[in-house]
């Protein structure tokens, strides 16, 4: 349920070094219980602590202002952390409405030091204000969790973009929004697109989004998982996370997709597969991660069996048909301290909508573990390490494969797991075409 429009105005923290730390946060009172769990999260987290470590003796981003727009988890907290160790300096808004942690976001100005605009269940005046005064104290470099900041600098800020050296960018969507831009002539700085790094899709969207939705849907509903029908709407890896971990729990998996590639990969894998308008007849869980709008629609919830529920793990709240379903039903009572809503139908059914339609991982539960985060705020944090340092194209920009390597290497050695290399033979064996059979 959103919160009424807030009146709140960003204040001041404690000073420090003589200065005040604007932030607009719920409450800094709970910034102990914050911290504890920002420490818990830190020990799961060893490549960016590492990489904590050789940035305070090298400073790769001294002297740049970072503003970040990101979920407002403990796993987030220690890549800002680690962000202002390397010299920037940081300030950070939320990049959900229903993602902030609010003890995490006490901590981040109380503990830390970090300009903080987030407040979980903050209205969208509130959630675009928090946006501007990320943007209004003029960032040198910026990240993004689905190009909201970037749009907004494009817009009400576009004078501001030649000031930003460069963007990262770590979501699905956010990235399509930015080759959309490029296409189109109108990206006016560099991005480097860090979602479409390997130690970033493979893990993070595959095995991260795949048991947090899952505990999201437990956490929030309480059902058995096994023996259900789970319709996945897309099988990108995200899709592919989910698929799975309804699969291992004991799920009956539908597949519903648009691709033809994608959908034969799907019944390969030995998944169902099928339109939604057959899905909506027979499925009990219903997820969408398509990254696209109006997936599920009035004709397919009317279809739904009595009981039916549905959510989505896409970054924006458009996959589900919210406006239709409000229209259908003749009621709705709401249970926000579990984010669930029960519509009733006009046709005499019920169905249950996790988390307002917004990212349910978050929304209804804590977001992906922290050993998965790992590496994906390595690879964030190096990459701005390198842009920080690199004279950039205005561009979409992938993830140097030196930094990827790196990131994994660094990940398996904290596992305990040795690899083999190749010799000299091998290398160039691989990289000619002189040798055959």
């Amino acid at each position: 349920m959103e919160a009424k429009a807030s009146k709140r105005k960003a204040t001041s923290a404690e000073p420090r070094n003589g200065r005040a730390l604007p932030h607009d946060v719920r409450d800094l009172g709970l910034a102990e219980a914050g911290r504890r769990r920002i420490e818990w999260a830190d020990e799961q987290m060893p490549v960016i602590r590492l990489i904590r470590e050789r940035f305070a003796k090298h400073k790769p981003l001294r002297g740049q202002r970072l503003g970040a727009c990101l979920h407002i988890t403990t796993e987030t907290a220690n890549l800002l952390r680690t962000l202002k160790v390397g010299g920037a300096e940081v300030l950070c808004c939320a990049s959900n409405p229903l993602s902030t942690q609010d003890d995490v976001a006490a901590a981040l100005v109380k503990e830390y030091g970090i300009s903080t605009y987030a407040v979980r269940a903050e209205d969208r005046d509130s959630y675009y204000r928090h946006l501007r005064a990320v943007l209004e104290a003029h960032p040198t470099m910026t990240m993004d969790d689905g190009a909201d900041l970037v749009s907004l600098l494009h817009t009400e800020y576009a004078d501001q973009a030649a000031e930003v050296r460069a963007s990262m960018e770590e979501t699905t969507t956010g990235v399509i929004r930015l080759r959309a831009m490029e296409r189109d002539r109108a990206l006016r700085i560099p991005v480097v697109a860090v979602n479409d790094a390997q130690t970033k899709y493979l893990f993070d969207n595959r095995y991260g989004t795949g048991q947090s939705t899952l505990d999201a849907i437990i956490r929030a509903t309480g059902v058995l998982v096994a023996g259900s029908v789970l319709v996945v709407s897309g099988y990108g890896w995200c899709g592919r996370g989910v698929a799975s971990r309804a699969r291992g729990l004991g799920a009956n998996v539908i597949v519903t997709e648009v691709n033809p590639i994608r959908a034969l990969e799907a019944a390969l894998d030995g998944y169902q597969v099928m339109r939604m308008a057959e899905a909506a007849h027979v499925g009990d869980i219903f997820v969408t991660v398509t990254g696209d709008k109006e997936i599920i629609g009035p004709n397919h919830m009317t279809a739904m069996k009595d009981g039916a529920i549905i959510c989505n793990s896409g970054h924006f709240d458009v996959e589900i048909d919210l406006p239709a379903l409000r229209s259908l039903a003749r009621r709705v009572d709401r249970n926000p301290e579990r984010e669930v809503e029960v519509f009733h139908l006009r046709n005499g059914r019920k169905l249950y909508l996790l988390g307002q339609g917004r990212l349910v991982n978050l929304a209804c539960a804590g977001g992906h573990p922290a050993q998965v985060m790992d590496m994906s705020f390595a690879t964030q944090a190096m990459a701005a390490a390198w842009a920080s340092e690199a004279q950039l194209e205005v561009k979409v920009h992938n993830v140097p494969l030196k930094i990827e390597d790196e990131v994994a290497g660094l990940k398996l050695a904290a596992m305990g797991i040795k690899i083999d290399r190749l010799s000299a033979e091998q290398k160039h064996y691989l990289a000619s075409w002189q040798s055959g059979t």
